[in-house]
C-alpha cells in the first residue's frame, strides 16, 4: 500500500500535472472563489463527486468524512487548497476501492451475481478500458442493469462511444499477439523493401489488422470476416510491399513519420483479406531470414482455433544444416521432417504442421511466392481437422469457413477470457455454447457475440 501511495503522490506532484493536462482541474483542484460558500462544504461536495467516480459507486458517508477530515487537517496546517486536494487525490488512487473490482454485496465467495456497480465496472473496463461514466453509474443505481433490456441498451450506447477505440486496440492486440511485431527485424539485405528512409513497415503492418477489426466491429459484420474479408486497409508503403500480389497501389502521398494515411482497399481472391494472411502476422511469425511454419502453425492453433499445442521438449535439436544431404536443395517441409520422426514431437507436429505449411506461400515479410530461392516449388497442401484437404491458401480458408463454428467458438473464448481478465475453465463451456447458439441465426455478427459475453453468467458472476 505504501508503494501505491508513493505512486499516487508521484502522479499528482509531477510537473505535467497542471490545469492544461488535467481535465477536472477547475472542478476539483482549483482554489474556490471567495463567494463559493464555506470551504468545508466545497471540499465535501468536490470529494463526494470525485470519490463516487473513482470508486465507481456512491461513496459511503464514513468514507467521505475520512477524506474530508484529511483535507481540512491539511488546510489547518497551512497547506494550500490545491496541494491538499492533490494529497487527497493521491490517497484515492492508491485505495483498494480504486485499484480493484470488488463485489460489495458479498463478504465471501458464494455470491451468485455481481452487484450493479461492480457489473458496471466490469462492463466499462471490458469495452472502454476505463471507469464507468455517469450514465452507466446512473443505470446501475436505478436498477436498469438488472434486466436484459437495460443491459442491451447500455451495451449499444457504449459501442457507439469514441471510448470504444480502446477496446479496438487492446483486444485484437492481445488476441492476435500483434505485440510480437514490434521485435520483428527482417534481414535488411534479404528484405530491403521492409525498410524505407529511416523507418520500418512495422507500424504500417500492425495497423492493417487493427483497422480491419475496428471496421468489422463498427459495421457489425460476422466474425468470419477475420478469416477472409473482401476489403482491407492499406497505406501506400504497405501496398507497395504487397506489390507481388498484383494489388492496385493506393494513390496519394506516402505516409510520413507523424501521419499514417490508410485507405479502404478491395482484396482480390483469398490470398489477402482477413487476419491470418496479412503481412503483420507473416512477419512476426518469421525469423530474420525465412518463414517459420512451426511458429505460424502454433499461432493458428492458438489464436484462430484456441487450441494451443503443448510446449516442445527441451532437447529439440535445431534444423539440420548438414545431414549428409545438401540442405540447400531441400524444401523447408523436407528439412522439418526430422522433427516429425521423434515420437515426443510427432503429436504436436501433426497438429501444427498442416496449419503452418498452409501459409508457406508467404515469405518472411508476407510477400507471395511460388518457389523457394533454390527453385523448388512451395508445397502448401495439407488436411484441416483430419477431413478437409487443401492445396493452397484459398482452399485452406474455404476449409476453415466450412467449419466456421470451430472458429467462432474459439473467438468467443478469447473474447470472454479478455472480458473476465482470466483463463477460462471447463465451467465456462456452457456459456460459450449459449453464445454460439444465440448468435448463429444472425450469422455470428460481432456485436451479438459481445452482447452474449456481457449477458453470460460468467461475466455477471464475481
Amino acid at each position: 500500500m505504501e508503494s501505491f501511495l508513493s505512486l499516487g503522490q508521484s502522479i499528482v506532484q509531477s510537473r505535467d500535472f497542471t490545469k492544461k493536462n488535467v481535465g477536472i482541474w477547475s472542478d476539483f483542484f482549483e482554489t474556490p472563489k471567495k463567494d463559493s460558500g464555506l470551504e468545508n462544504n466545497v471540499i465535501e461536495g468536490r470529494l463526494s463527486r470525485f470519490l463516487t467516480t473513482a470508486f465507481r459507486r456512491p461513496v459511503e458517508t464514513e468514507t467521505l468524512r475520512r477524506y474530508v477530515s484529511f483535507v481540512t487537517a491539511k488546510r489547518a496546517d497551512g497547506v494550500t487548497f490545491e496541494d491538499a486536494m492533490k494529497a487527497a487525490a493521491a490517497a484515492v488512487i492508491a485505495s483498494p476501492r480504486f485499484l480493484y473490482i470488488y463485489n460489495a454485496d458479498s463478504h465471501g465467495e458464494d455470491a451468485e451475481a455481481l452487484d450493479p456497480y461492480s457489473f458496471a465496472s466490469r462492463l466499462s473496463f471490458f469495452l472502454w478500458g476505463s471507469i464507468p461514466d455517469e450514465v452507466l453509474l446512473s443505470a446501475a443505481g436505478s436498477g436498469r442493469l438488472a434486466d436484459k433490456e437495460g443491459i442491451q441498451e447500455e451495451v449499444q450506447r457504449m459501442l457507439k462511444s469514441k471510448k470504444l477505440k480502446r477496446f479496438c486496440d487492446a483486444f485484437p492486440l492481445q488476441w492476435l499477439q500483434l505485440d510480437r511485431m514490434i521485435s520483428s527485424t527482417p534481414d535488411p539485405e534479404l528484405f530491403p523493401q521492409f525498410y524505407f528512409s529511416k523507418y520500418r513497415l512495422s507500424m504500417h503492418m500492425m495497423l492493417e489488422p487493427l483497422l480491419l477489426f475496428e471496421a468489422v466491429l463498427l459495421e457489425n459484420l460476422p466474425v468470419t470476416q477475420f478469416i477472409h474479408s473482401d476489403f482491407t486497409y492499406r497505406s501506400q508503403q504497405l501496398n507497395k510491399a504487397y506489390a507481388e500480389l498484383g494489388l492496385e497501389v493506393v494513390s496519394g502521398k506516402p505516409s510520413g513519420p507523424g501521419r499514417l494515411a490508410f485507405q479502404r482497399t478491395s482484396t482480390e481472391g483469398m490470398r489477402s483479406g482477413g487476419v491470418i494472411t496479412n503481412a503483420a502476422v507473416m512477419t512476426m511469425l518469421s525469423n530474420p531470414e525465412r518463414s517459420q511454419p512451426i511458429s505460424r502453425g502454433a499461432w493458428l492453433a492458438s489464436a484462430i482455433f484456441n487450441d494451443p499445442p503443448k510446449p516442445p521438449p527441451a532437447d529439440v535439436p535445431p534444423l539440420p544444416e548438414d545431414a549428409g544431404i545438401e540442405t540447400e536443395t531441400l524444401t523447408l517441409r523436407e528439412r522439418l521432417g526430422v522433427h516429425r520422426e521423434r515420437a515426443d514431437c510427432r503429436g504436436c507436429h501433426e497438429q501444427i504442421d498442416p496449419l503452418g505449411f498452409a501459409l508457406e506461400n508467404y515469405d518472411a515479410v508476407g510477400r507471395w511466392r511460388s518457389t523457394y530461392e533454390n527453385g523448388r516449388s512451395v508445397d502448401s497442401s495439407g488436411k484441416l481437422f483430419h477431413q478437409h484437404e487443401f492445396t493452397n491458401i484459398t482452399e485452406f480458408k474455404e476449409a476453415i469457413l466450412k467449419e466456421e463454428v470451430i472458429f467462432v467458438k474459439a473467438f468467443a473464448k478469447h473474447l470472454l477470457s479478455f472480458a473476465l481478465g482470466r483463463q477460462l475453465t471447463p465451467w465456462d463451456t456452457v456459456d460459450i455454447e449459449d453464445i454460439i447458439a444465440t448468435t448463429a441465426g444472425d450469422g455470428y455478427k460481432i456485436q451479438g457475440i459481445i452482447e452474449g459475453v456481457v449477458m453470460s453468467p460468467a461475466f455477471r458472476s464475481p
